[in-house]
């Protein structure tokens, strides 16, 4: 079967692979559609910290089930289609211990630290599975960036009322946001692209702020009474964004980081102790995520068609990962079908 593989920096190459053969309790998968995602775009750009190279991308996956091993329970069924977590734990580190095993000191993502989706098929545990008879294979790809939105809400302690800024109307942006509108907050979407913004307004964004033409500071004090949002998330991933959530928020506010920083974040740290901020990152999805994104989008809400930016060919994956490096900020996200 055939894989994509990014070999270096700006270098791709579509090559031979072998077809896993599953283990015990394993299921294999057909994978139909998977979503890119600005990790694999920081992966094409050599901005991943995380990847050895060569790596085959690909973490956001719908698949079929083309057959089961041995100990997998009968509910698991060639043909089902499913989303899957590609996230691993090793169940003995500190956070796996205290049951957050989204944030394992050891965890492998697919497409990150070992090969991913990219690919004809691949073999995972059936306990990674997500079935459901009602989404279509675009959004089944859709459930993991969506459950990294939605972990971040849980993460920000976010509740009825809230006024809540989010930074970045990616997918992971936008499953703040129906994060954030499902506990009823009252949401300002800001990013530079008004596409996006127009999305972000579908979602449940109350408010909707493009930071390059409009005065982002006035704009929240007026939007919040002067005092600032009370829980700002971070979900661009630039030194900038990193600070100006830390300048903006209310006082004892709550800052939420998802995205990774791709350089170091100097910071006045007076602000920290003048606010008695609280500063949380939030990595990855815990399974109650993935089941709660998927019951929401089974209710037909989320504007999937606009949210998906473009479909591609597996033959041009190469393709677009180079038009997007061009052009990042118009993407929202790209999907690959693979038959």
């Amino acid at each position: 079967m055939e894989a994509f593989f990014i070999e270096a920096p700006e270098k791709t190459s579509i090559r031979e692979v072998h077809q896993p053969i599953p283990a015990s309790g394993e299921v294999l998968l057909r994978v139909r559609t998977v979503g890119l995602c600005g990790t694999d775009l920081n992966t094409y750009r050599g901005l991943n910290p995380l990847v050895s190279y060569p790596r085959i991308p690909g973490h956001e996956i719908g698949a079929t089930i083309d057959r089961v091993a041995v100990d997998v329970p009968e509910t698991m069924e060639s043909g089902m289609n499913v989303a899957v977590n590609p996230y691993t734990s090793c169940g003995v580190c500190p956070s796996c211990r205290q049951g957050r095993t989204n944030c394992c000191q050891k965890n492998q993502v697919l497409g990150v630290q070992r090969d991913g989706a990219l690919t004809g098929y691949v073999s995972v545990p059936w306990q990674k599975l997500y079935v459901s008879d009602h989404l279509s294979l675009g959004e089944l790809a859709l459930v993991e960036p969506l459950s990294v939105g939605f972990h971040a809400i849980g993460r920000g302690r976010i509740t009825a009322g809230d006024a809540v800024a989010i930074l970045g109307c990616g997918t992971i942006g936008l499953g703040v946001i129906a994060g954030a509108k499902a506990m009823d907050a009252q949401i300002i979407a800001i990013d530079i692209d008004d596409r996006k913004l127009e999305i972000a307004r579908e979602v449940g964004a109350k408010w909707t702020v493009n930071s390059t033409t409009e005065p982002l500071h006035d704009r929240l004090a007026e939007l919040t009474h002067g005092e600032g949002p009370g829980v700002i998330v971070e979900a661009v991933g630039l030194p900038q964004t990193y600070r100006l959530a830390i300048q903006e928020v209310a006082f004892a506010g709550r800052v939420i980081y998802i995205g990774y920083a791709k350089e170091p974040v100097t910071y006045d740290t007076k602000k920290f102790v003048e606010k008695e901020l609280d500063i949380l990152g939030s990595r990855n999805a815990m399974p109650n995520d993935f089941e709660n994104v998927i019951r929401y989008l089974e209710r037909g809400v989320f504007p999937v068609d606009e949210a998906i930016t473009e479909i591609v060919s597996f033959e041009k994956t190469g393709q677009a990962l180079s038009s997007w490096n061009k052009n990042p900020s118009g993407i929202t996200k790209i999907q690959v079908r693979l038959d």
